[in-house]
């Protein structure tokens, strides 16, 4: 079976001339080529500010660039068509597809409403700071647009816990709505700032039922008009576990599917908080491993002072590799984003031979580590160059990174790792050595399958041929700051 390997297909300054659906479509094919077998779709729904909406603005989820709302009928990435056909053209390349879904809140809303609240302090959600008031916040969702087609449900004050502006007082402010269902915040994962059940715009209040039964109803059409193959869950640590272990379950029973489900719960710090979001879920949905990523974006930072021995260290993909999703970087890492910690790009060729190359974890590569990307905010001018490494680092995990994995984790400066291979695989197993520091050699094992067997490095960054002895070892090499990819010579 070929290893599993997902892209992100979209970045968030995304700016090309093909809109995202036309081009995914158009790039199926070279896709697959490149041993890519999923592929992460941005939010497909209508956004607040409609054409420009980069999604997670979400505004209504039955809207896929099909209704005339927020001064647009495509999403910034295309129409409804264009996404089913890009949908389309996937699988029929074998590629399967996750929608990216935002259940966290919701934005943009149509009509203001009169409703009782409470401002909280924005550094202790559960610290009151005013007493009951009330005030006039946009919290009732029509969409009168589309005109109850799909679902005539109408969102209101009651549906949500939270809000961040009273247009009547020309406030800014974290609101906690009085709604009925409680006067402090739902229980949710994260215990940052007291609570951190309230995130941004208008936060969904999961003790309402009806609330429940809706995202239920959205998801049985949302899977029987486009036909994807799992979800990638947006902010999790502010939503009810309760809630996403439902749905999930929901999903799964009704349409009697092994739906692929990946949550973001981003966390730098603490691998015990998404230890425990994998025990409150019990195994439900992978997790992306945004620490290992934070020690990637750090070992780049630091060079050779970083101890490499230690990359894998309180991580996701080292205490539960079955349920993490290793990536180098992603949208928010990207520069000019508000989480930036962007992997300097002597690092990138490391580590995604540490995502790419190893058993544990399913990678996800990053858009513009295929495409590039040119943009600028604020005055910023950036440009990424697609990373010339990327297609033989997929093209070797996708035919020869297989068999059983033996770690060579033991310097701070030089590390690898060697996989045995497989029969089913032709020419399978792998050496791979990297340097944060000076040129490097390690002495490591292949098996005796491999014995007299020549190697050679296959990002060529090392020309010599390394010749395995009678029990299949032998010396291998890579650059300073570097990595080489040593694989049987035909």
């Amino acid at each position: 079976m070929q290893n599993q390997t997902l892209i992100q297909y979209f970045h968030w300054y995304y700016n090309e001339p093909e809109n995202l659906w036309v081009k995914a479509a158009n790039e199926a094919g070279n896709l697959k080529e490149l041993g890519i077998t999923t592929v992460w779709f941005p939010p497909s729904n209508k956004g607040s500010n409609g054409g420009y909406s980069i999604g997670y603005d979400s505004y209504d989820l039955y809207d896929l660039g099909e209704f005339d709302q927020k001064n647009s009928v495509n999403t910034k990435y295309g129409s409804k068509d264009e996404y089913l056909t890009a949908i389309a053209k996937l699988h029929e390349n074998d590629i399967a597809v996750l929608a990216d879904v935002v259940f966290n809140h919701k934005a943009g809303a149509d009509e203001l409403e009169k409703i009782t609240v409470r401002k909280v302090s924005k550094e202790n959600r559960e610290e009151f700071i005013s007493e009951e008031m009330e005030i006039e916040a946009w919290t009732k969702f029509t969409f009168p647009g589309r005109n109850g087609q799909y679902s005539k449900f109408i969102w209101d004050y009651q549906c949500f816990s939270g809000v961040d502006w009273a247009q009547d007082l020309n406030e800014s402010a974290i609101f906690s709505i009085q709604n009925g269902y409680g006067e402090r915040w739902e229980n949710v994962p994260s215990t940052e700032l007291g609570n951190y059940d309230y995130l941004m715009f208008n936060d969904i209040d999961y003790r309402n039922e009806s609330v429940k039964e809706e995202l239920k109803n959205w998801g049985h059409w949302f899977y029987c008009i486009t036909k994807v193959d799992g979800f990638r869950l947006d902010a999790v640590k502010h939503i009810s576990v309760e809630f996403i272990n439902g749905w999930i379950d929901d999903m799964k029973t009704t349409f009697n599917r092994d739906f692929f489900f990946v949550a973001e719960n981003w966390n730098i710090e603490d691998v015990a908080e998404l230890k425990t979001y994998i025990e409150l879920t019990a195994g439900r949905t992978q997790l992306f491993d945004s620490l290992l990523h934070h020690n990637f974006y750090l070992a780049s930072i630091e060079g050779k002072s970083y101890n490499l021995a230690s990359i894998f260290d309180n991580t996701v993909v080292q205490c539960n590799p079955f349920l993490a999703v290793t990536f180098v970087d992603n949208h928010d890492s990207q520069p000019l984003q508000a989480l930036e910690s962007f992997v300097d790009f002597w690092f990138r060729p490391l580590a995604y031979a540490m995502v790419l190359l190893r058993e544990a974890g399913i990678p996800c590569v990053f858009y513009t580590d295929v495409y590039g990307a040119k943009y600028d905010e604020d005055g910023k001018q950036i440009e990424i160059i697609g990373l010339k490494e990327l297609p033989e680092l997929l093209n070797v995990r996708t035919n020869l990174a297989y068999g059983g994995q033996i770690d060579y984790l033991d310097h701070p400066n030089c590390i690898g790792w060697t996989r045995a291979g497989d029969k089913e695989h032709p020419n399978s197993g792998i050496a791979v050595l990297l340097s944060n520091g000076e040129d490097s050699f390690k002495e490591m094992e292949m098996g005796k399958a491999f014995a007299g067997k020549t190697m050679r490095d296959a990002l060529e960054n090392r020309k010599e041929k390394v010749v395995l002895d009678e029990d299949g070892k032998g010396m291998f090499f890579c650059n300073g700051g570097s990595v080489s990819v040593w694989v049987l010579k035909e």
